[in-house]
Order: C-alpha cells, then structure tokens, then sequence
C-alpha cells in the first residue's frame, strides 16, 4: 500500500513514499532487550507488508530472532543461491540540532530526511522495490534469490546468525552475500575527481575491554600513590603512545591502483610507485591523519571513564572502556596481549566484554565482477574498488556459510551524508534511492544460470 507523497507539489515514485513510511516507525534497538518496544517493531513488519504485499504474499518467509525475517524468492535454480542482506533497526536519536525531525520522513529539497534514510532502510526499500517490480513483471531469477532481514544490527543482535543457521540447516551455500557497507562515495579522497563505488570485501573485528583498578578508598584529604584513579589514567596513557605496527592490507593496495588511473596528472606517477612499495604507502596513510591511518591498522580508542561519584571522595574502583577495531591480519588475541603488556600493571584487570574476529577477505573475482559491472551501469562515472570496511555489519555472519561476502549500499553519498551516519541530519536523495532500486533491478536480472 503506497501512501502519495509530494515534494514541492510534485508526486515523487513510490519507493520514496514507501521510505518515508517505513522511516515514520522508530525502530530503535537496545542491548537490553527489556527496553526495545516490541509492538514498534510489530508495526515495521506490519507496515513492510503493506508496503510490499508481493514480497509476502509470494516468497516463502521464515521468521528470524524475533522480528527477522528471512525470504526465498525461487529460481530456475537452487544451486548457488544469492543473499541480499539488510537491517530494519536503527540507533538512537541523542544529537538535537537536526533540521527535519529524525522520525518525520520528510521529503524537502528531493531528500529524505530521518534516521535510518542511509543505514538501513533506504537500502532495504531498495532491495524490496527492485524484488517488488520484478515480481509484477512475472519474473523468475536465474537462480534462488534469500533475503534476509535483520532486526537487531546496530547492537550486535543474533538474528543475523539466526537466518545464518537457517540457512545453514538447509544446506545452503550461497553463490555470494551482498549486505550494507560501502556506498558511491564522493569526495572520498582528496584529489579525486570521481566517486569511488567502494565495495567491502572484508571488515575489521572488534574487541571491547573494560580495565578496572581497585583500591581501599576513602576520604579525598587523604591520598594515596597510584590509587585506582591513577593506574587507569596511567594505563589509558600508556596506550595512547603505543599504537598497533601498521601495514597496508591486499584490499587497500587494490583500492589505489584502480583510482591511480583517474588522480590528477602529477600525482599518478607517485601513485604507481606507492602501490608498487606498500611500506612507503603504508606510512604516507599513517601520516595524513587518523581516518587514512585506520585504513593500515588496528586502532584502539579509550571511550568510557568512571571513578568516584563524588568530587571529595577517592575511587575505590575506577575502569576505562577501549573499543579495538581489529586489522586484517590481527586477532583478538593480539589486542589482549598487546594492552596487557602495554599497560604492564598487574593490578588492571582486564575483562573482555565484546568481541569478534576480522572477517576473511573476499575475492574480487565472478560476483564482484558481477557488482562492478552492474555498479558501471548504473554508475559509469564511478570506479568500483575493493576496501576494508572500518565498522561492523551482520555480513560477518555470513562468512560461515559463504566465502564471497561483500559490503555495498548502491547509492550515492557525499562526504556530509557519510557523516551524518548515527549522527544528525541523515537523509538521502530521492534520486539516488530510485538509482539504488535500479542498482539491485539490474544485478537480479544479470543472474547467471
């Protein structure tokens, strides 16, 4: 049931209304459970339907961690199957300075404006609208088409492994898994004239440690040395001057042959000789400042501190959280032991709270030829790369089942929109969604037997 949306009196297509509706639900998730409103989550699926009623009326669907779903769309085959992979829950909303209200779905200026516009419900409704035209039209898929739809990402939910095990009990190896990720991305780096299609073909891991000191305590007019306060700040400083050995991984040396073509003249030559010297190229990344650095390495942010609750009280525990996002190359064992000897304090405990390894590299060989074929129809003026995707999605899953996993939301953000990612003012074009249906029409179409 599409409901007509306007943008400055003009009717806009339908998948911009159907985002817009889906945007109006807040979806937010929550690591407690207790504290996420089911019954939202009941009228997102509810509206879903409505919205895409061939989808549910003609796909087989399975329910999946609670307000997962998991869709097959049948095709001429069943052998190596495709899975399209999307997220309905959303972050908070904590910034106030947004200039459209984050649930209104507004459309102005030809964008819509709302949490979840980019991540992730702009590329849901693009994977749905494509699927949804296509079965108006009597299509049938090369071969068996999943989608698999998770309700709980942006907090590290199961669902996701959920609809991995379902799979995984019905015997099925995908062909390739396409989840969020990249994006056409302009103003990617500086210099470039034209948009990178960045397609992740791996992501870091994440660890979460939660170091603790502890110690008797006590009334502030009485110090002692190195009291609990002390050893953490002490531990937190040791850390910030002892980062990760760092080196430029296959994807990142990908990445910059392939723009080398298209940098400004005087720069090529530099390019080439960069690529051809990974260690060169690796310190150059670390020396043009912490985005470009995170590229080369695994990087660990202190991001929480607690101690006394009172300005005349001494802490008898005082902890500091540090979030590690783990290179291609590390492990999770790595980072423990690199804080633990880095700290060199027996009396900071260290506790691991989160963690999961880095994903295994993809190739870029048939499907990612596939993706980057149909991206230079849709998209001629960008050039598809491989890269190492920074965050974390449900695609890590995945890589149990299949070992073609890949990281890319077929539409164009600029550098603003990228940062208004979990933060204010997300939204996105309305253009650029109806390109993103497009995108995904076309990759289904392109199926091979």
């Amino acid at each position: 049931m599409v409901r007509a949306s306007v943008d400055g009196g003009r009717e806009v297509a339908p998948a911009v209304a159907k985002l817009q509706a889906l945007v109006r639900i807040p979806t937010v998730g929550d690591r407690d459970p207790a504290l996420v409103d089911g019954a939202v989550f009941d009228a997102f699926l509810a509206e879903l339907r409505a919205q895409f009623p061939l989808l549910h009326e003609r796909l087989e669907r399975t329910a999946v961690g609670g307000h997962g779903l998991l869709f097959r769309w049948p095709g001429r085959t069943s052998a190596d199957p495709v899975v399209l992979v999307a997220h309905l829950d959303v972050v908070p909303v904590v910034a106030e300075d947004w200039r459209h209200p984050p649930f209104g779905g507004d459309l102005v200026d030809g964008a819509v404006w709302g949490r979840g516009t980019l991540d992730d419900k702009g590329p849901l409704v693009t994977i749905c609208e494509a699927v949804e035209t296509l079965l108006d039209s009597g299509v049938v898929p090369a071969r068996d088409v999943w989608l698999s739809f998770g309700c709980d990402e942006e907090v590290a939910g199961a669902a996701a492994r959920h609809a991995v095990d379902e799979l995984a009990g019905r015997g099925v190896r995908p062909w390739f898994v396409l989840d969020e990720g990249g994006a056409v991305a302009g103003g990617a780096l500086p210099g470039l004239g034209v948009p990178l299609a960045v397609v992740g073909v791996t992501e870091k891991g994440v660890v979460s440690l939660l170091l603790r000191a502890e110690g008797a305590g006590g009334h502030a007019s009485t110090p002692a040395r190195m009291g609990p306060t002390a050893r953490i700040a002490r531990a937190v400083t040791r850390l910030d001057r002892a980062p990760f050995p760092a080196s430029a991984p296959a994807p990142t040396l990908e990445l910059f042959r392939r723009i080398t073509p298209h940098a400004p003249g005087p720069v090529r030559p530099l390019l080439r000789r960069l690529t051809r010297l990974p260690r060169l190229l690796t310190r150059l990344l670390l020396a043009a400042g912490p985005e470009a650095a995170a590229m080369v390495r695994t990087t660990l942010a202190v991001t929480t501190l607690s101690g006394s609750p009172a300005l005349n009280v001494i802490a008898a525990s005082a902890t500091a959280g540090v979030n590690a996002r783990v290179m291609v190359g590390d492990t999770v064992a790595d980072v423990v032991e690199h804080v633990r000897r880095t700290i060199a304090d027996d009396r900071v405990e260290i506790e691991v709270v989160e963690q999961h390894e880095p994903s295994p590299v993809s190739p870029w060989d048939g499907p990612f030829a596939l993706l980057e074929s149909t991206t230079a129809e849709v998209f001629p003026d960008a050039v598809t790369t491989p890269y190492v995707m920074m965050a974390s999605a449900d695609a890590r899953h995945f890589t149990r089942i299949c070992d073609r996993v890949y990281r890319f939301a077929p539409l164009r953000m600029s550098r603003a929109q990228r940062a208004s990612i979990h933060a204010a003012d997300e939204h996105v074009g309305a253009a650029d969604l109806l390109d993103g249906v497009r995108w995904y029409r076309r990759l289904l179409l392109a199926l091979p037997d």
